[in-house]
């Protein structure tokens, strides 16, 4: 089994969804006692929250490329960021380590073209939808048409991830906000909802939409199993 690297911390809400999910499923497929052989970087989220809504990326990029080798120095075969925002200083994390870097966009856009899905509504950070790194890779490498809220709705989608996912808050109440907002995107011709952060799965469930939902997290995780049982050449 290889070794897997998880990045984390970014909230560490969803890091322990990363370590829950991926130690199910190597158990689910190696049975007995089997779990993971993995090990972990977590960063403090303030520092990085900060970063962000400075607008300081190369800062953010040098600090998570020290963590990323830190993990490889600890013997991690591959890295897994545990985000999807922070995807947009991958480029510094890939320069920095001679392992992989899973990018968490391409597991989730194998599984959507797998269902013969092509324009996606995205939800996420402000920064994940306002900005290319990630509706880019989409679009460029994997041919999808991808939608996102308007201004005024990416503002509410932001502020609840921050102010309450990250903080571990469940409100019913913004559960029925991305419902109505998922439920537009649909209006608008999405075929399929991703959710591009990996918090907002502790608050949708993919039964939710009248068309599929794409959890970042729980696909990102499955393939950073594939990787670690040698089988994403299979994918």
């Amino acid at each position: 089994m290889r070794t897997i690297g998880l990045l984390g911390g970014m909230s560490w809400e969803s890091s322990s969804e990363y370590y829950r999910l991926i130690n199910q499923h190597i158990q689910q497929r190696l049975g007995g006692l089997h779990s993971a052989q993995c090990v972990m970087y977590s960063v403090d989220f303030a520092q990085v929250e900060e970063l962000q809504h400075r607008g300081a990326w190369d800062e953010a990029g040098a600090l998570l490329a020290d963590a990323a080798q830190r993990l490889e120095r600890a013997g991690a075969d591959i890295v897994v960021l545990c985000t999807n925002t922070m995807h947009k200083i991958a480029p510094a994390i890939e320069a920095a380590i001679a392992i992989p870097l899973l990018h968490i966009a391409d597991p989730t856009a194998h599984a959507i073209t797998r269902d013969g899905i092509r324009v996606v509504g995205l939800l996420g950070t402000r920064f994940t939808m306002e900005q290319e790194f990630y509706k880019g890779r989409l679009v460029a490498q994997h041919g999808l048409d991808v939608l996102v809220p308007p201004a005024d709705q990416q503002t509410v989608v932001h502020r609840i991830i921050y102010e309450e996912l990250c903080l571990g808050r469940i409100v019913p109440e913004s559960r029925q906000v991305y419902q109505t907002i998922m439920a537009e995107l649909v209006e608008a011709g999405a075929q399929g909802i991703i959710l591009g952060c990996t918090e907002i799965g502790l608050l949708v469930q993919e039964n939710e939409t009248a068309v599929p939902v794409f959890d970042t997290t729980k696909l990102h995780a499955e393939a950073a199993v594939d990787f670690a049982l040698g089988e994403h050449a299979k994918k």
